[in-house]
């Protein structure tokens, strides 16, 4: 199923003795990119959320938000880091020699400074934490998914409503070139009249001038892959997820046939369907940006 990079997921789990809310919602990006914000309690978990992360999801900027709610009371105690508190000193009488000014720092003073003393709780079970932040996570990912999932199709369908759209024009750039060189010959043949008057020119040159354009202005080879591209991107666009590079580049090629298309029309008609193309195809690469 095609995935859009957009999306919005939330969940909330809880006992009788915690509660875990995960929300997260995400943007287009070439590349996976997880924003993880969460109370620093958990941090020791970030290692395993990225992981299950990556195994749901492989394109976007994803911004995740846990909050964490703890019911039971724990005693805390008060820690006292005697090296940073040891460093702190060091420097402060390194500052004092270096500028020569009074050494002033009280007792009071050091302990104000981070992480000099902290205030910590009693050893929680991680394993019991991890199990509810995993459940969290877990059905939050499966509803960002979803609503992924769910604009996926909707731009899938805009998606092959535009493929469709080009088969026409694509038509028309190769009715249209027998009709060019009808009209060439048509052209040249009054120039002939014009310059030579009654003179009598073969008919082989004028076919080997004619052949010579013909060869100039053919679309034929470019037509042929522009149609099999287009194919080719219904079809990967039926195939399922994971599919944005994939499109990317194929729409990329479909933009190159375009381009040489344009530049070898000799003609109005043939250059406006060109200019046309090129729209459709521009349009289609905007829209596969947002597909992951």
């Amino acid at each position: 199923m095609v995935r859009s990079m957009t999306g919005y997921g939330r969940f909330e789990e809880s006992n009788d003795k915690r509660r875990v809310s995960v929300e997260m919602k995400s943007v287009n990006h070439r590349y996976l990119d997880l924003n993880i914000k969460m109370p620093r309690k958990l941090n020791a978990f970030e290692p395993r959320i990225r992981s299950l992360l990556k195994s749901r999801l492989s394109r976007g900027k994803v911004d995740v938000f846990v909050s964490f709610e703890d019911y039971e009371k724990r005693s805390s105690f008060l820690k006292y880091n005697a090296a940073l508190a040891k460093t702190y000193m060091e420097y402060l009488q390194q500052i004092s020699e270096d500028f020569s000014i009074d050494m002033d720092i009280r007792t009071s003073t050091l302990s104000r400074y981070p992480e000099v003393l902290t205030m910590e709780e009693e050893n929680d079970d991680d394993e019991n934490i991890w199990e509810i932040i995993n459940k969290a996570l877990n059905a939050a990912c499966d509803a960002f998914v979803a609503s992924r999932e769910k604009e996926g199709e909707a731009l899938k369908t805009d998606l092959l409503g535009k493929l469709r759209a080009m088969e026409p024009l694509i038509d028309q750039v190769e009715e249209r070139a027998p009709e060019i060189l009808k009209e060439h010959r048509e052209r040249l043949l009054e120039k002939v009249d014009e310059l030579l008057g009654d003179t009598h020119i073969e008919e082989s040159r004028i076919a080997s001038e004619i052949v010579i354009y013909a060869d100039k202005i053919c679309t034929d080879e470019e037509t042929v892959r522009l149609r099999s591209h287009l194919n080719n991107m219904m079809d990967v666009l039926e195939t399922g997820d994971e599919i944005g590079r994939k499109l990317d580049f194929i729409a990329q090629e479909m933009n190159r046939e375009a381009n040489t298309i344009l530049s070898k029309a000799n003609d109005k008609i043939t250059s406006d369907i060109g200019i046309r193309l090129k729209t459709e195809i521009e349009k289609i690469r905007e829209q596969i940006q947002n597909i992951e």
